[in-house]
């Protein structure tokens, strides 16, 4: 059986790593990983596939920097010409990104089956174009595996065929298992910046749907600013973000410490490490929750509403500088329930061994 696994952002090479080991495992299963280029510079690509121990990808399609639709149609045209080259008999997707979505497209077209791992998962903001490609692929798919019960539902609501539909857990799950103590042997990065357990804030900022409003963008640097006087807060720069604030003229406090993109086991030390997490991203939500750390999301709303129920995330929509500011000082040194939200391990091995069962 042939697998070929479409990747193109951080979040998916994380995920899709434990799920490779697996599928290395697995007797008379061969994959070939396809990077559509959608994270190109080394900092957001290179450097994960080595930390990782990642197979190098067969293909890099040096797909990035369009817009939505011009991303998504190369993809399709070049996951096509791909396909037909490979011929596989399963096309593994992960997530939201327009990389998902094209790889669906494209397999579904061609009659190659589809499995789409974190399926279900719903904002119901249709304005986010990450919410439209995950419903897309969710109604493209062969096999779908949820992480919640929550996203289950979502799919039975939704009218999916229930033999489709397999709640397996979080593959994120897997990986932070896997690679939390590498990260606590290997990383450096808390003790090359001074900075001591416990005693900083951890931010990233890049949706599209803040760096691309001015007054949301302003609003989450006035407010981390203003954090920044009483505690260290730092922020490993996405390169979107850093262009829009560049192309606002924007003004950042230099209390706030700005580094390049990390990589993954740096970017989990410092989870680790960190007495709170401040972030836009889905995947970096559930990183805080795994290292048991509290999370502000900067957002109207989230996927992962067992966070917000829990009491290990909030929402914090970025209104004013005050506002934030005011959230993040009062859940610092705040717990959620200790509940095992996204299963007990063993994802990537469920996950394979329901692909092989299709078969």
């Amino acid at each position: 059986m042939k697998i070929c696994t479409v990747i193109g952002a951080r979040p998916q090479f994380i995920k899709s790593a434990p799920l490779s080991r697996a599928l290395k495992q697995a007797a008379g299963v061969s994959e070939v990983i396809i990077h559509t280029g959608q994270h190109f510079d080394a900092n957001m690509s290179d450097v994960f596939f080595e930390e990782l121990d990642m197979p190098v990808p067969r293909y890099n399609l040096g797909i990035s920097g369009l817009s939505h639709g011009a991303m998504t149609g190369q993809m399709l045209e070049k996951l096509e010409a791909v396909f037909q080259e490979e011929k596989p008999d399963w096309v593994v997707l992960f997530g939201d990104t327009n990389s998902t979505i094209a790889g669906g497209l494209a397999a579904a077209k061609m009659h190659i089956r589809v499995a789409h791992v974190e399926a279900g998962l719903r904002s119901f903001n249709r304005r986010m174009p990450e919410e439209v490609n995950r419903i897309l692929t969710d109604h493209c798919s062969d096999l779908l595996f949820t992480p919640t019960t929550t996203a289950t539902e979502n799919l039975k609501n939704e009218g999916v065929p229930s033999d489709k539909v397999f709640q397996v857990g979080d593959v994120m799950q897997d990986a932070a298992e896997l690679f939390g103590e590498i990260a606590d042997q290997k990383s450096q990065i808390a003790l090359d910046i001074q900075l001591e357990k416990g005693g900083f804030i951890l931010a990233t900022v890049h949706r599209q749907e803040n760096t691309d409003d001015p007054e949301r963008l302003e609003a989450i640097f006035e407010g981390l600013g203003e954090v920044a006087r009483d505690i260290p807060v730092l922020l490993p720069l996405h390169p979107r973000t850093s262009s829009r604030i560049e192309a606002a003229g924007m003004h950042i406090s230099p209390d706030i410490k700005i580094i390049e993109p990390v990589g993954f086991l740096d970017m989990i030390a410092l989870e680790r490490k960190s007495a709170l997490v401040v972030t836009d991203s889905g995947g970096v939500q559930k990183e805080a929750y795994f290292q048991r750390v509290p999370c502000v999301t900067l957002r109207d709303e989230t996927e992962w509403t067992e966070l917000i129920d829990t009491g290990w995330n909030c929402l914090c929509p970025p209104v004013s500088g005050q506002v934030i500011a005011e959230m993040v000082r009062a859940r610092i040194g705040t717990v959620g329930e200790d509940l095992a939200l996204y299963g007990t391990g063993n994802v990537s091995q469920r996950i394979v061994e329901q692909i092989v069962a299709a078969q």
